[in-house]
C-alpha cells in the first residue's frame, strides 16, 4: 500500500469517520497537560502536541479497574458468587501514539501475555486496538528512545505511522489493521511526490537532536551482584523521596495491587496500580520487608528497568526512553544519570 497523505484542515473529517467504525483514543489537553482519552468529538484531539503526562498504557491497563463484582444482599439468591465485570473489546483506535509507547506495550507484553501465563484482559484489549503512531518532529530535551533501542520515527509494534509534513500528515499502513484504519474511503489520498523527501529530513534531523544517554548492553555486561552491591546507590538514593511518580508515569511500569471493597451490599475486586517505591509494596503477612529501606527501593526501580529485564529477556532494557520520569521527578533524579552511573566500571566495588 502507497503512503496516503491528509491535509490538517481535512483531519476531523477523517477521525469522524474513524469514530464512525471504531472507539477512537487521542491527545486531549486537560488544563495543562495532554493525555489520551475516548473522544466524543473530532475537535477534540490535539495532534500538536509534545508528549502526554501519563502514557496510554492506561488504555490497557487502568489504574484503578473493577475486575470481579459480588452482591452481600441476605436476600439475593446470588449472594457471595464472585462475578467478572463487564468489559468493553469493541474495535478501537489509538490516534496519536508515541513510538516510544509503542514500544513500551511490547515490552508489557513480558508481563501480561507470555507463553505460560496471560492476563486475558490485557490481551483482549491489545487485539482489539489498532496503533496509528505520530513520529516525533521535534523530541523533548529529555527523550532518549534512541539510547534504548527505539527512535523518534520508529515504527515496531505500530499499525500505521503518520508524520507531519507541515500541511498535513503523510501516514505509512505497516499492518492489515493500519490499512483498515487510514482507508483512501475515509478522505485520505496519495502521498506528494515530495513527501519522502520531508520525512527523511524530519528522520535525521530528529535523530540528531537526541544524544547519547548511556549504553544498555554495556549494563549487560556488567556482573550483576557487583552491581547491586556498588556504593552507587547510596547516592542515588540520597534525594528521593519515594514518592512514586516516576513509576506512575512510565508506560514500561506494571506493578499492581488487588483488594476487595464493599459499600452497603455491594463488593467489588479492584486492581490498582502500585509502586516498587513505597514501603508497602513489599511488606509480608508475617511483618518482615525485604525492602524496607529506601536505598534498597531505589536500587530494585533501576536494577529492574535497566539490569534484570536484560538479564532475563535478552531484548534490551524495560525503558522506551519517554522521559517522563526525568520530567516529573520532583528531586531531579535523572534514571539517564543513573544509567551512566551504572554502565561506568568505577561503580562496582573493588575485588
Amino acid at each position: 500500500m502507497s503512503d496516503m497523505y491528509i491535509t490538517k484542515g481535512k483531519l476531523p473529517g477523517v477521525i469522524e469517520r474513524l469514530m464512525g467504525r471504531y472507539r477512537v483514543f487521542a491527545p486531549v489537553k486537560k488544563g495543562r497537560y495532554h493525555q489520551f482519552a475516548r473522544l466524543t468529538g473530532a475537535a477534540e484531539a490535539d495532534l500538536a502536541f509534545r508528549n502526554t503526562r501519563l502514557s496510554p498504557k492506561g488504555l490497557l491497563h487502568p489504574q484503578a479497574e473493577r475486575m470481579f463484582e459480588y452482591s452481600l444482599a441476605k436476600d439475593d439468591p446470588e449472594r457471595g458468587i464472585v462475578k467478572e465485570s463487564p468489559k468493553d473489546y469493541s474495535p478501537g483506535v489509538i490516534l496519536g501514539i508515541r513510538p516510544c509507547d509503542a514500544k513500551a506495550f511490547q515490552l508489557d507484553d513480558a508481563n501480561f501475555d507470555t507463553q505460560t501465563v496471560k492476563d486475558t484482559w490485557w490481551v483482549r484489549r491489545r487485539e482489539a486496538l489498532t496503533l496509528v503512531g505520530l513520529a516525533c518532529n521535534t523530541p523533548c530535551s529529555t527523550c532518549f528512545c534512541t539510547s534504548v533501542g527505539s527512535g523518534p520515527f520508529e515504527t515496531a509494534g505500530l499499525d500505521a505511522l503518520l508524520v507531519d509534513t507541515g500541511e498535513g500528515y503523510v501516514a505509512k499502513a505497516l499492518t492489515e489493521k493500519g490499512k483498515k484504519a487510514v482507508d483512501a474511503s475515509d478522505g485520505w489520498d496519495p502521498a506528494p511526490a515530495d513527501s519522502r523527501g520531508k520525512i527523511d529530513a524530519a528522520t535525521k534531523a530528529a535523530a540528531q537532536s537526541i544524544g547519547p544517554s548511556f549504553d544498555p548492553e554495556t549494563l549487560a555486561r556488567q556482573d550483576m551482584l557487583e552491581l547491586y552491591n556498588s556504593p552507587l546507590w547510596e547516592e542515588v538514593q540520597f534525594s528521593c523521596i519515594n514518592c512514586g511518580t516516576c513509576t506512575f508515569v512510565c508506560p514500561t511500569c506494571w506493578c499492581f495491587d488487588i483488594q476487595d471493597e464493599v459499600n452497603g451490599d455491594q463488593g467489588d475486586r479492584m486492581r490498582l496500580w502500585d509502586s516498587c517505591m513505597f514501603p508497602l509494596f513489599t511488606l509480608h503477612g508475617s511483618g518482615h520487608n525485604p525492602r524496607a529501606v529506601k536505598t534498597q527501593r531505589v536500587r530494585q526501580r533501576f536494577m529492574h528497568k535497566l539490569k534484570y529485564y536484560q538479564d532475563k529477556y535478552h531484548c534490551g532494557a524495560a525503558c522506551v526512553g519517554c522521559g517522563r520520569c526525568v520530567q516529573a521527578c520532583p528531586v531531579n533524579i535523572d534514571i539517564r544519570q543513573v544509567g551512566r552511573l551504572m554502565a561506568s566500571p568505577s561503580c562496582v566495588c573493588p575485588a
